[in-house]
């Protein structure tokens, strides 16, 4: 029993040594992070519900000085959230590959721009550039206020109570996107409905797998019930993106399409389309000109349009909210944007147009202070491709580096007083000085989001067209918000505010 007991103990050594003392596992583990454990590292650590792990990752964020790291079976992450670091990561082309985190999206988005890397996401970025150029954009408003004034009736419905905002903002975003995207209506019909169910409950089922380590493997999440609810929404999703594709390229076939281009060769900010005034263009219409010219398949077109449905909606959706949930808990700021929107709309009820939004300065402040505070994706991840030096530390090649946008806006050093939401940081003598790789809540770098001004514009309309319409009362506050672990910023209750109608509407 004694020499077993001994040649057991040995070998869980063996073990322990083989998977902690190796030469990745050395330098990772020089860096500060979770509480090591036997053998297991720092996997023990990261068995927690997912309100607890986002409370737990915050209380690291606080302990350590801009980086942190977890090690265990092999795996090993870094997580930064200073400037310095962050520009190392996303200032060039040398990781922009995402990390195996986003795999769980893959049979929903497969290789669309969002993982896609290397010449395929080059040659996937210069397709998609054209799409989100300010002329383009001009073609989307239309599709984003329709979708405004459905969210005014509905909010109508609804006044005077304790509303839930989440759902209610989450279909705005999903409508405008898809008639953005795919010059499309998402009805109110059977196939509609199943489309928008399958598209939120995607979402879903992408939460539970991320909190769930051990479905992390393939071999064992295929066997879940999640993995059958998966495939009956996959199912859905990718024959309703089939249909509209279909329908839209028997459209173009019959109506045609003017979509000629010429642009300066050295940089999209030249870029100038030209098409008739008289027919709606959506994205979908330029994949569409890009596969008659051999640019990109039919499966390529579903990929692109299923990867904007996702990240078009659910991050907007998001910022959205938290920051009409900080308006209300602001009277003053709510007072300041009224204001300003009393100085564009005058006494007049008419309808806004895509230059008001240049004069809506002081919104465009409160929606980036609420980004700060409230990032819609508070992480991304991407693969170190070649050993690097971050913080002083040697991060070897094939580490996972998850960048803490959350923890990085919150830095004391970067934004005084951090947890106050003060609009005014995004003056233009407040930013002068500023890291560049301080503020990144569309990230930053060559793979920066591609729809960034249209999420801002899409902001803009829905904010303003509520305030022009009530007041908004607080409900939920700051601290009443219980985050948990996800792709996008989530709270785990309902998001409530209170709509009073103005008595005299802008």
């Amino acid at each position: 029993m004694i020499f077993f007991l001994l040649y057991f103990t040995a070998f869980l050594i063996f073990i322990h040594l083989l998977l902690n003392y190796n030469r990745k596992a050395v330098l990772i583990r020089k860096i500060p992070g979770f509480k090591d454990h036997f053998i297991f590292g720092n996997a023990l650590e990261a068995i927690r519900s997912p309100v607890e792990l986002f409370s737990y990752t915050r209380e690291l964020a606080k302990k350590h000085n801009g980086i942190y790291r977890f090690w265990g079976f092999q795996l090993g992450y870094v997580f930064i959230y200073n400037p310095e670091d962050v520009e190392v990561i996303l200032s060039s082309m040398k990781h922009h590959q995402k990390s195996e985190v986003y795999r769980f999206l893959r049979p929903w988005l497969k290789d669309g721009l969002l993982l896609s890397y290397g010449k395929k996401w080059q040659e996937r970025r210069k397709i998609l550039t054209p799409a989100f150029h300010f002329n383009i954009l001009r073609r989307y408003f239309a599709s984003l206020e329709t979708n405004t004034s459905r969210l005014i009736n509905t909010l109508n419905q609804n006044l005077n109570v304790n509303v839930d905002i989440v759902p209610i903002i989450s279909e705005y975003t999903l409508n405008s996107i898809c008639e953005s995207a795919m010059g499309t209506t998402i009805k109110d019909d059977a196939a509609g409905k199943s489309y928008k169910k399958a598209i939120h409950e995607l979402g879903y089922l992408l939460v539970q797998r991320f909190i769930r380590i051990y479905y992390y493997a393939d071999s064992i999440f295929k066997f879940s019930s999640f993995a059958k609810q998966q495939n009956e929404c996959l199912s859905i999703v990718h024959n309703f993106t089939q249909k509209v594709i279909n329908d839209r390229k028997k459209f173009v076939m019959e109506n045609g399409i003017d979509l000629s281009n010429t642009y300066d060769e050295k940089t999209y900010d030249d870029f100038k389309l030209m098409y008739s005034k008289k027919k709606k263009i959506a994205m979908l219409d330029l994949l569409i000109t890009a596969e008659k010219d051999g640019l990109i398949d039919s499966e390529g077109i579903e990929e692109e349009v299923d990867t904007f449905m996702f990240e078009g909606h659910d991050t907007t959706a998001s910022g959205l909210t938290y920051c009409l949930m900080l308006i209300a808990n602001h009277p003053d700021v709510q007072q300041k944007i009224v204001a300003e929107l009393k100085e564009i709309y005058g006494e007049t009820k008419r309808a806004t147009t895509i230059e008001d939004f240049n004069d809506m300065r002081y919104m465009d402040r409160c929606i980036k202070e609420a980004m700060r505070l409230y990032p819609p994706v508070p992480f991304i991840s991407r693969k170190i491709n070649e050993e690097i030096k971050l913080s002083n530390y040697i991060v070897p090649a094939g580490t996972l580096c998850h960048i803490h946008i959350y923890d990085l806006h919150r830095c004391e050093s970067l934004f005084p007083n951090p947890t106050k939401f003060d609009p005014d940081r995004f003056l233009p003598e407040n930013i002068g000085d500023r890291h560049n790789y301080a503020y990144i809540p569309f990230s930053a770098g060559p793979r920066n989001c591609i729809g960034q001004k249209f999420a801002m514009m899409q902001m803009k309309s829905m904010l303003s067209a509520v305030l022009r319409n009530y007041e908004v009362l607080p409900v939920t506050s700051c601290s009443d918000l219980r985050f948990q672990s996800d792709l996008v910023l989530r709270n785990s209750e309902p998001v409530y505010a209170r709509f009073v109608k103005r008595k005299f509407s802008i």
